[in-house]
């Protein structure tokens, strides 16, 4: 009778067939029934239009994959198969993935970008300075191809004295990524002055390792300042947006890393000239100065002389006029004491006595003289007044006429025939009664 193996042990013996017939294997594929667990594992469908297989992204290498898996997505992957003895089912098991197609790479590049830019990597603030001057300079490139080539030619022509420090990595392909963060730590524990990291031109796809985020945390890392310069002048990649200084091609970095040393002899040379110029232009003016001084200074007996006889003069003006002030002084003070002797208190009394006496007597004379002449002036205003009084004018045979109502007549108009009126003259007054009217035409009145 036959051998009867249980589901268990043919299981195994599959199991243990499969895994040791197939090594590393690179599968390509589109993705569906893509679940993302809490424990950071990725499982999905990788399948074609003939078949289909289980593949599962644990999370160290789900971690590692450059962009965000998704359904629909078609990838290139590399793993091994494992059979899963629980469900006696086989499954893929991949530790690393490549976006397939152009779309699928820009959309990775895309999604890296974001990512590593929301966590501060392509922060300015973090970038190093250049050295004007490197005397060693580290290169991460293929050692055969064409960027190390021109990197040496422009070096060698602008400063040959540079040390270039070639640390050789694949600069494409899956290998790559792995080889480039290892030559930067390379170049960081020899000790270098700056880093270039660099490849010549190619399609996105020959480009992707240095969209890599192993190689872009690589470079952010690095404690020696990096330059990019991976492809042509329109090629950008993620490594670009964490150097600390991005050159379009390797023969561009290669001339903004070390100046040209012709140029810079002619610089020097001539800022020596003007260096010279400038000190022979203040020596001059040193020396004229110390002429001066010297020749101020050749016969300095003679002008403590001349400070002497100044401060002698100074001397005999300042006592003079100091004699001359204490005697203004001095006569004043003098003065002072006479006039107060003669203006002592009882003296002082008995002239403003004197003063008033004076003043009464001038001003008894003075109103009597100005009392005069009013008298004077009233009798002539009262025999003007007089003149001019109505009383003055009856006495010469006028008479006043008034109305009843007492309105004075001043024309016959006012009249009128057997009116009753007073007259008034010097002596007295009377009534009369009008019994004739006149006009006259000097307009006299006639007299009633």
């Amino acid at each position: 009778m036959k051998d009867v193996l249980t589901v268990t042990e043919l299981t195994r013996a599959i199991k243990n067939f499969l895994e040791s017939a197939f090594d590393v294997i690179w599968v390509t594929g589109e993705i569906s029934n893509l679940r993302r667990p809490g424990s950071g594992h990725v499982y999905f469908t990788l399948k074609d239009e003939g078949s289909q297989i289980r593949t599962v992204a644990f999370r160290n290498a789900a971690d590692r994959i450059g962009f965000d898996l998704a359904d629909g997505m078609k990838i290139v992957c590399r793993g091994k198969l494992n059979v899963y003895p629980a469900r006696g089912e086989y499954q893929l098991i991949i530790d690393a993935a490549e976006p397939r197609g152009l779309g699928a790479l820009q959309m990775a590049f895309e999604q890296l970008k974001e990512r590593l830019g929301k966590e501060g990597l392509f922060d300015p603030s973090h970038k190093k300075d250049i050295p004007f001057l490197p005397e060693k300079i580290g290169v991460v490139t293929s050692p055969s191809g064409a960027a190390i080539r021109d990197i040496l030619h422009i070096t060698g022509r602008r400063f040959p004295s540079v040390d270039i420090i070639i640390a050789p990595a694949g600069v494409q392909g899956a290998e790559a990524p792995l080889e480039i963060c290892d030559a930067i730590s390379n170049l960081n524990s020899i000790g270098v002055d700056v880093i270039i990291v660099t490849r010549g031109g190619g399609s996105i796809e020959d480009l992707f390792c240095f969209n890599d985020e192993r190689v872009a945390r690589a470079i952010y890392s690095s404690k020696i300042p990096v330059i990019s310069a991976v492809g042509h002048e329109i090629d950008f990649t993620i490594a670009d947006f964490v150097a600390d200084l991005r050159a379009p091609t390797p023969s561009a970095a290669a001339e903004l890393v070390v100046p040209d040393r012709k140029n810079l002899i002619e610089r020097t040379n001539r800022l020596n000239s003007r260096l010279i110029h400038i000190c022979s232009a203040s020596l001059r003016g040193l020396e004229d100065r110390l002429v001066f001084i010297i020749e101020g200074l050749r016969d300095p007996r003679g002008k403590i002389a001349d400070l002497r006889m100044g401060l002698d003069d100074w001397y005999s003006r300042l006592s003079g006029g100091l004699r001359r002030t204490l005697e203004m002084y001095a006569n004043s003070h003098c003065s002072a004491n006479r006039v107060l002797i003669r203006l002592s208190p009882g003296t002082r009394i008995r002239e403003l006595h004197r003063e008033i006496e004076n003043l009464k007597r001038e001003l008894g004379v003075r109103a009597g003289f100005y009392m005069d002449n009013l008298k004077v002036i009233l009798q002539k205003d009262m025999s003007v007044l007089d003149n001019l009084s109505p009383l003055s004018v009856l006495k010469r045979g006028f008479g006043i006429i008034r109305l009843p109502d007492g309105n004075i007549v001043r024309d016959v108009a006012m009249l009128a025939i057997n009116s009753s009126v007073d007259v008034k003259v010097s002596s007295g007054s009377f009534k009369a009664r009008v019994i004739k009217i006149s006009q006259e035409q000097r307009n006299d009145r006639e007299k009633i």
